[in-house]
């Protein structure tokens, strides 16, 4: 090898060195774990017999749940009960799905949601339209003085009734149904009483607790048959309080157009649009605001067993708006309803 060549190697080879020399490695940085996301809380609803779309306590139990996760990004599922032998079938799914909230919706299925939380203590559970006496640790029941806003209807039909006759059925003859058709008979006697009419109710008698039932929730043509027999006997306003049956009632009323419609549950002019021109008002159970209210406390760690009670005072229970009817009541009359309301709210006039 030539002088010259060693030397442009020699060179090579330090210049190799000095490099490795000043440069440094960076060590690499542990992984940082990524954070699963917080599992949302899932709220899960049973349905009675009348399905989630029941322009009624469940679609608006329902209504509740939406807005929770629009509002507290909660999960909502939901199960139908196509009849009575479901219920124990739903919640026993609902609690292997490990819901945090299960509410199960209305009076029939009170003893399975009691039988259900009894044995399942840890898990947190509502009623809607029913309670229990004792309370229970794991389950609030949402109940309503539908009476109240019920007595204002009945004083709105004797004012607005051109036969003095009015009417009402149920669905079945449970504490549910009938405190709404209790509510209405009163407010028609205040009217009476006031006014020094006779405004006859056909349908219940709160003395013996008897009256019209179609001993059915979803039987949509006893509801037009009992309409039609109360029409027959001169109501000229009839207050159906049996969940979609009283659509059936509304189809034989808007068929006839001789009478008027009082909802119950929701607002009807707005649920069933297609009756709003035969709509009066209604008397309102405002179970999706109730059901919000149960939810938050379980979204805040603040839920405990026992009641929520909806009434005029806390807007859980209302009259709805007159809409499309407002004509058909005079302002005299309109006045008189708040002023009751305003009675009722203040103690002044006390219903059971």
């Amino acid at each position: 090898m030539t002088k010259k060549l060693f030397a442009i190697l020699s060179v090579l080879i330090v210049g190799s060195m000095l490099l490795g020399a000043c440069t440094t490695t960076t060590p690499t940085e542990p992984p940082v774990a990524s954070e699963e996301p917080a599992a949302k809380i899932k709220v899960c609803q049973i349905t009675d017999t009348g399905g989630i779309d029941d322009k009624s306590f469940n679609a608006t139990a329902w209504k509740g749940i939406t807005d929770a996760e629009d509002k507290l990004g909660i999960e909502g599922k939901y199960l139908e009960s196509k009849e009575v032998a479901d219920y124990e079938k739903n919640l026993n799914a609902f609690i292997e799905e490990k819901c945090d909230l299960i509410i199960t919706v209305g009076f029939l299925i009170g003893d399975a949601t009691k039988a259900a939380a009894e044995a399942n203590p840890d898990i947190k559970f509502s009623i809607v339209d029913y309670n229990y006496d004792p309370a229970i640790p794991n389950v609030v029941g949402q109940i309503f003085n539908t009476d109240e806003a019920a007595f204002l209807a009945g004083y709105l039909a004797a004012g607005v009734s051109k036969t003095g006759v009015v009417g009402t059925f149920g669905g079945l003859p449970i504490p549910t149904v009938t405190i709404f058709m209790d509510g209405f008979y009163k407010g028609v006697a205040k009217y009476n009483e006031v006014k020094g009419t006779e405004v006859k109710v056909l349908g219940w008698d709160p003395a013996t607790q008897t009256g019209l039932f179609s001993n059915s929730f979803d039987d949509q043509q006893k509801g037009s048959e009992l309409a039609k027999s109360l029409m027959d006997e001169g109501a000229d306003i009839i207050m159906p309080v049996a969940g979609p049956v009283g659509l059936g009632a509304a189809a034989a009323i808007k068929e006839r157009g001789n009478a008027y419609l009082i909802g119950v549950d929701s607002d009807w002019a707005l649920t069933s649009p297609e009756y709003a021109d035969i709509t009066l008002t209604s008397v309102m159970k405002l179970m999706d605001a109730t059901t919000m209210q149960v939810i938050q406390s379980v979204v805040d760690g603040t839920f405990v067993g026992g009641d929520v009670v909806g009434t005029l005072a806390n807007n859980g229970v209302a009259l709805a708006p007159f809409h499309e009817l407002e004509s058909l009541v005079p302002a005299e009359l309109a006045a008189e309803i708040e002023q009751l309301k305003a009675d009722i709210i203040a103690g002044t006039i006390t219903l059971k």
